[in-house]
């Protein structure tokens, strides 16, 4: 039944006797919101206030010091009491007291007493250094180089020319040549170069056993690649017979505070009469670089440089090294996991000179232990045999097809 048609028609429908039939709205979000607003503007009146009252005791404090300056007697009777000037009565389109002179000629800089000044050094040495590339399966490395002999010999370091597949050399006048690996010994970091070309300007070397601690050197380099070619840094010798280990062998070198950056390996460190004391080899890297420190640079001594590139020439290796033949690279955590294969070194090349092959080594076996050494890469192998000598006998242990061999190898000479 419709209860409707009982409502008096002098009333509207959408209402009761006593107000709307809607129920009231909730006004509790504007409410909230308007608190909100409130806080806001009190938190903004009272930082106002504080940077107020601080602001005006900063005043108080600064009017209190300008009114002691400007009453305080002075001490000593021959000054004057006065006030100072006012700045607004200070002159104005006054002439400008501070005049430019002409700066002469920077004078000659002598590092030390009877040696060549710093340009005298450059400009005599300068023209025996080159600039390198060398183009990788992974792309290009820059070095630089050190002219040997007039027919086209040069120095530079093993790690700049390592895996390259060309390498190009460009001369001071710009000048540039395919060049061939001569020879390199990463033991002693160095490499000896070739191009066709005569006429060079050899570098002139000096004995690097008459170093002492102080003496002034310069280098000069590619920092940071060709683009900076030519650089100059001078420092000093830092230290002399700093044993230093690289690549799990320690080499002795000299160490400067001259400015060695990438780029500059294989370049010159020169003393102070233009003779080239040092071949550049290394910068402490991450760890210096990580934690700020500087002027850490490290130098091959002439001496032993001589006494390696000579067998560079002359064999184009160098005698004693010994070696397992055997190349290879790091087997990754995913195929280890993937094919459940142990960590190791993947075998990639065995020497057919060389003892392993005549064992039975092959490419494709893994190498997991040399004696009381786990190998999981080159430099893990390198670091096993690099203090023993040829003829020594290793145990090694290979694994294939799900089996571990051992087997003893005999330690051969590596002739690159």
């Amino acid at each position: 039944m419709d209860e409707r048609k009982y409502i008096s028609p002098d009333l509207d429908d959408r209402y009761y006797g006593t107000g709307p039939t809607q129920p009231p709205r909730n006004r509790t979000g504007l409410l909230a919101f308007l608190l909100i607003v409130v806080i806001f503007l009190l938190g903004v009146i009272t930082v106002l206030g504080v940077l107020n009252v601080r602001l005006f005791r900063q005043l108080q404090d600064r009017e209190t010091l300008e009114l002691s300056f400007a009453t305080a007697p002075s001490e000593d009777p021959a000054l004057p009491t006065e006030t100072l000037p006012a700045a607004d009565t200070a002159p104005k389109n006054a002439q400008s007291t501070i005049t430019l002179q002409q700066v002469p000629e920077s004078p000659a800089n002598i590092p030390q007493e009877g040696g060549l000044s710093l340009q005298e050094i450059y400009a005599k040495s300068i023209h025996s250094v080159v600039s390198i590339t060398a183009s990788r399966s992974g792309g290009v490395s820059t070095g630089t180089g050190v002219i040997l002999t007039d027919s086209g010999y040069l120095v530079t370091n093993a790690h700049v020319v390592d895996g390259a597949r060309s390498i190009t050399v460009q001369l001071y006048d710009d000048r540039t040549f395919p060049a061939a690996l001569v020879g390199r010994d990463e033991i002693s970091d160095l490499a000896v170069l070739h191009i066709e070309c005569t006429g060079l300007t050899p570098a002139q070397f000096g004995n690097s056993d008459n170093l002492r601690v102080g003496d002034s050197v310069i280098a000069i380099g590619d920092p940071l690649g060709v683009k900076f070619r030519g650089t100059c840094t001078d420092g000093i010798v830092s230290a002399i017979n700093r044993d230093v280990d690289v690549g799990g062998h320690t080499m002795t070198l000299i160490q400067t505070n001259a400015a060695l950056n990438a780029g500059n390996s294989g370049g010159p460190l020169i003393n102070a009469y233009g003779q080239v004391i040092g071949i550049n080899t290394m910068k402490i890297g991450s760890f210096a670089e990580d934690s700020g420190v500087e002027g850490l640079g490290f130098a091959i001594p002439s001496t032993t440089m001589q006494e390696i590139v000579s067998q560079l020439i002359a064999q184009g290796y160098v005698s004693g090294r010994p070696t397992l033949g055997i190349t290879g690279e790091s087997l990754s955590v995913f195929y280890q996991h993937y094919y459940r294969l142990p960590a190791g070194m993947y075998i990639t090349e065995v020497d057919r000179s060389s003892d392993a092959y005549v064992k039975g080594i092959q490419s494709g076996d893994i190498l997991t232990r040399i004696d009381d050494v786990s190998v999981t890469n080159m430099a893990d192998l390198k670091t096993a045999v690099g203090d023993k000598n040829v003829g020594s006998v290793v145990k090694v242990v290979v694994y294939r097809g799900g089996q571990a061999y051992e087997v003893e190898l005999e330690l051969t000479e590596d002739k690159g």
